[in-house]
């Protein structure tokens, strides 16, 4: 009984419009009715459409510097809160407080800071071009990392806090009465006990960076050109803009099998690493 009201928003809002979607993408469905099965037409268009294969790898590449970022930058401020000053509890509501912000205006506040703040800081130190950051592929990707890193960082933070405050502290007096500096605490007692938050941070980054829609809506809408436009905003744009309803949904479908696929093998290959560190 508790746990029915759950199951029914999960049935209504996630399984159902699954199996319909999957359904829909063997179809010629046009965004209220279909006409005849097709069948692997909509996957076999895919090869061919060069927008999507560009969204995908711009969104592997992004997801791979992202996910490296958010880690390192994550942990990094988790172990700078951690220490024992006056301000450390600031510190972690300051850190934490980007990610309380929506996408859609998070996008857009980066995107007045990218195109006038940096106008100005060109100005005033006569760098020609810096208000241009969003206006070529290379600065947009940048653009874009830049932006999720600043918001998730401290989203990140906060769960390797939890780990981090679980570590002994016998443990790492022991170690340093034995001689081992701070780098060997860190290496051989502290990373080991706290694995199991990378297992979790490597999946919620894994599964965030891929899925990323409003931030890439607000900041760049895929330009110039469809140059940052990510497989969530091309999937979007396909169905709504294109009104190519049935080969989105195929495009999902493949979007969802990749996402689940790559964060499947990481949770096992790290639950597995936690082993062994142990």
């Amino acid at each position: 009984m508790f746990l029915a009201p759950t199951f029914i928003a999960a049935l209504i809002i996630v399984f159902i419009p699954a199996i319909m979607g999957l359904f829909y993408s063997f179809t010629d469905w046009n965004g209220i009715t279909f006409s005849h099965f097709i069948g692997w037409q909509n996957y076999a268009s895919l090869l061919k459409d060069q927008d999507f294969i560009s969204a995908f790898w711009f969104t592997v590449k992004f997801v791979i510097v992202t996910v490296i970022l958010l880690n390192a930058i994550g942990l990094a401020l988790a172990l700078l809160v951690t220490q024992k000053f006056k301000s450390s509890n600031l510190l972690r509501t300051i850190f934490f407080m980007p990610n309380l912000i929506g996408g859609l205006i998070l996008g857009f506040i980066w995107q007045f800071i990218f195109t006038e703040g940096f106008d100005a800081i060109g100005k005033v130190l006569h760098i020609p071009g810096m208000s241009d950051w969003l206006t070529t592929p290379s600065t947009g990707f940048w653009g874009l990392v830049i932006l999720t890193v600043w918001q998730m960082a401290g989203y990140i933070m906060i769960i390797y806090i939890a780990y981090l405050q679980n570590v002994p502290d016998d443990l790492i007096e022991a170690a340093e009465i034995d001689g081992a500096s701070p780098f060997q605490r860190f290496r051989y007692i502290t990373f080991p006990m706290i694995a199991p938050a990378f297992t979790i941070c490597m999946f919620l980054t894994l599964s965030n960076g891929f899925k990323i829609y409003d931030q890439n809506l607000s900041l760049t809408n895929g330009g110039p050109y469809n140059s940052t436009q990510m497989l969530a905003l091309n999937i979007v744009n396909t169905a709504y803009n294109q009104n190519y309803f049935a080969r989105a949904e195929a495009k999902a479908v493949i979007f969802f099998i990749v996402v689940a696929a790559i964060s499947l093998v990481q949770v096992v290959y790290n639950k597995k690493r936690e082993v062994d560190l142990k």
